[in-house]
């Protein structure tokens, strides 16, 4: 598969069953997103406009709540986002080069078509594919890149419109999903199922910060639900759109705060399970991110945005 090769939308499912990625109805759709709104503790951390909303927050663990005020000032300048947008663009035509993110998006659709890829940045430590920044030319080849590093406690994801997660849990960890651009959906599920209960439907805008521990709402899927440039989103699908959501993650294991208690290493943010999506059943993976931060950012910072 080229680097031009990237526009590889799945064909449509019927219009009025259910659709990908959450497999539900728009009228389950509906009755999912009142479901969150009311949901207690609120699924959602963000300035409260009632007073029921307020009394949810407050149900909040406290280490949740401190983990997002440390985090509510953070945002993407607006040269950062319009360099990932010039990243994340697909060619417009054959042997065109692409950006550094279109490049790791493809390496990783070429191993697994199951979901839509999306990218994980680690803010600490290193990435699988940093390698790709001096091959490709963005860097100056100054440095080795030896593979990532697992189990980073703080990590920026980045959406392409159109694309998503499968289902998955978070061991044992204390951690918030604060939006940091664009759109993001989220759906929390029961436990760790695919046929497991759906707790509520959720949209997070820049600003806004979803939860999770060993106890509530420990697992969920993300969306971005932006315009993916045509096609419908599924197994094997590829958008072709810059449009992308941007998530910073923090997963604390336990021990490293107060809530909760852990009875084995296994639960920590090294490794998270997830359902697969062809079998339907549960699978473990190495939290290895794809990219570091300190990379990424020299990449952005050398890229020309007119």
């Amino acid at each position: 598969m080229s680097l031009a090769d990237t526009q590889t939308p799945a064909d449509p499912p019927e219009s009025d069953g259910p659709k990908y990625p959450f497999h539900i109805t728009r009228e389950e759709e509906r009755r999912l997103r009142l479901q969150g709104a009311k949901a207690a503790p609120s699924l959602v951390i963000g300035q409260a406009s009632s007073f029921d909303e307020y009394a949810r927050q407050l149900m909040i663990p406290p280490a949740v709540m401190d983990l997002a005020r440390k985090a509510e000032n953070l945002r993407l300048s607006a040269w950062e986002v319009e360099a990932m947008r010039k990243h994340l663009a697909p060619a417009t035509a054959p042997g065109d080069k692409v950006g550094l993110l279109r490049e790791i998006l493809v390496e990783k659709y070429k191993h697994d078509q199951t979901h839509p890829p999306y990218i994980r940045v680690a803010c600490t430590g290193r990435g699988d594919f940093d390698y790709l920044a001096t091959q490709s030319g963005h860097l100056d080849p100054d440095e080795h890149h030896p593979k990532g590093d697992i189990g980073s406690p703080v990590v920026l994801e980045i959406w392409p419109a159109q694309h998503y997660s499968p289902i998955h849990s978070h061991g044992q960890t204390t951690g918030i999903v604060f939006c940091l651009a664009g759109q993001l959906d989220v759906m929390v599920y029961e436990h760790l199922d695919w046929n497991a209960p759906k707790q509520g439907l959720l949209t997070l805008t820049p600003g806004q910060c979803a939860w999770l521990s060993r106890d509530n709402y420990a697992v969920h899927r993300v969306y971005c639900p932006m315009d993916g440039g045509g096609g419908t989103t599924g197994p094997g699908y590829m958008n072709a759109s810059s449009d992308f959501g941007a998530s910073f993650h923090v997963y604390l294991n336990p021990g490293e705060t107060a809530v909760e208690s852990s009875d084995s290493a296994s639960h920590s943010r090294d490794a998270f399970n997830y359902i697969g999506e062809d079998d339907k059943r549960q699978h473990s993976f190495a939290t290895e991110s794809d990219l570091s931060w300190s990379v990424l950012r020299r990449v952005l910072a050398g890229t020309p945005l007119t």
